[in-house]
């Protein structure tokens, strides 16, 4: 209806291919970033029903290297055994299945971001929400913030070893709108992939009911390769905004 255009074939702007682009953009931005001591760290935290215990985020190099160990990029062994198990299931029933990407963001100064209309935290939602098959983003405590009172969720500023930073995290390293100095934390959700292997009923040109049935090489989860897409677009992000605090200094 957009573009007068009907490729019952899919693809184009609609490809995951499309983001080939953003991975090789975002690879230049880690390295500027890297130079200012910003390390970005992602893994499939969930597919599923599945849910990954939180992970200790102290050293990223030994996560990084334990996600690249599994075909699903899980930080956690024993979750990824179980992922990789319940995907190939669902592989063999011809069907697919979302799943939830975690993300974290640390050395990022404190600063970063406008209080309207450009805050950080819109703008990282901007990219990832950008990204084909999202259909969720939050930050810090997420929807369970909306579960607790003030009194549980402020956190605190306190100072270690002459820095200032918070007792808790549950603003995932932004407020109002700007960093705070502390890890910035966001989860990703992905949707299923639409194309399964079993028929399905749809319209065909002419409005009538027909069967469709997928065709070819089809991920049954997305989420593993979507890794490497969120951490591109998160550099991309900061990396705008480091550039932005820059010129407002000079």
């Amino acid at each position: 209806m957009k573009y007068g255009i009907r490729d019952y074939r899919g693809g184009g702007r609609s490809s995951a291919r499309e983001t080939a682009a953003r991975v090789a953009a975002g690879a230049i931005a880690k390295l500027f970033l890297k130079q200012h001591g910003i390390e970005i760290f992602a893994h499939v935290s969930g597919v599923g029903e599945i849910e990954s215990p939180n992970v200790d985020t102290a050293d990223l190099k030994n996560l990084l290297e334990i996600r690249e160990s599994n075909i699903v990029r899980c930080a956690d062994p024993a979750t990824a055994n179980e992922m990789i198990s319940f995907i190939e299931k669902i592989r063999k029933n011809g069907d697919t299945v979302g799943g939830r990407i975690s993300t974290i963001i640390r050395g990022v100064p404190a600063g970063l971001g406008e209080p309207v209309f450009d805050k950080l935290h819109a703008e990282l939602g901007k990219a990832m929400l950008s990204i084909n098959a999202v259909h969720g983003f939050e930050y810090g405590s997420g929807f369970e913030g909306s579960k607790m009172r003030g009194s549980e969720h402020n956190d605190i500023f306190t100072t270690e070893n002459g820095k200032v930073v918070t007792k808790t995290n549950f603003s995932g390293g932004i407020q109002g709108g700007i960093s705070n100095g502390m890890d910035i934390t966001f989860k990703v959700a992905f949707k299923p992939v639409a194309t399964i292997m079993r028929d399905q009923t749809t319209l065909n040109q002419q409005g009538e009911e027909t069967t469709i049935s997928g065709k070819g090489r089809h991920d049954p989860c997305v989420v593993p390769r979507a890794v490497i897409i969120v951490e591109a677009m998160v550099a991309l992000v900061i990396a705008d905004y480091l550039l932005k605090q820059k010129a407002y200094l000079v």
